[in-house]
């Protein structure tokens, strides 16, 4: 690879550890039983691709699940099933990130929505007392402002833009295989993050210096 000056990362599954079950089984705790193949770390429904891209509000959404699962459930009801993916940043990790912040560039760039966002942005200030957003990133991008959602190339040339990044320079990094593809065809270096963690891959370790 070549020299690498900045660095992108993704959320949930490489920052924030997150259990895409949790969510079929907060379904299940709130009566929902047929789910199908509603929500997975693969697949998502074109309803829910629109809430991540910030093209569908938090009412809307609601009403959609509620639709959909012919479940009248409450709002609250809603926003527990989203938010049963989220569980919680490691404080090693945000430390890692502190000290690479030190060494490079460093950006965020998540495929999330209002709700999800609300809730951990409220929970990892409680955590540490400050803003891991502003603090561990030059920027932090999340699909449902920037209105554009990976692997959409355009999400990636909006941050290189935006930033008077090089992207040959550039190394973004994702523990989903298709979410690579948008960043690579805009020229960016790429890391998938199959295994271990940030703080635990020896490969990236030795990629990053670290």
């Amino acid at each position: 690879m070549n020299s690498i000056k900045n660095i992108i990362f993704d959320l949930g599954g490489v920052v924030y550890d997150i259990r895409y079950e949790n969510v079929a089984e907060a379904f299940v705790r709130h009566g929902v039983t047929n789910l199908g193949e509603f929500y997975t770390k693969q697949f998502q429904t074109p309803e829910m691709d629109l809430f991540e891209m910030g093209l569908m509000s938090v009412e809307e959404y609601r009403d959609y699940v509620r639709r959909a699962t012919g479940v009248a459930l409450t709002d609250e009801e809603v926003d527990d099933i989203v938010n049963a993916i989220l569980i919680d940043v490691p404080r090693e990790r945000v430390e890692l990130l502190l000290e690479l912040r030190k060494r490079y560039r460093t950006f965020l760039f998540s495929n999330t929505n209002a709700i999800n966002y609300a809730c951990f942005k409220k929970h990892l200030r409680e955590k540490y007392g400050f803003d891991i957003f502003e603090e561990c990133f030059d920027h932090a991008y999340f699909s449902h402002t920037l209105h554009l959602r990976k692997p959409a190339r355009e999400g990636f040339a909006t941050i290189i833009g935006e930033q008077h990044l090089v992207a040959a320079e550039t190394l973004f990094i994702d523990d989903i295989e298709k979410n690579l593809q948008g960043a690579r065809d805009e020229g960016l270096q790429v890391f998938h993050l199959a295994e271990g963690t940030i703080c635990d891959n020896a490969e990236l370790r030795k990629l990053l210096g670290y």
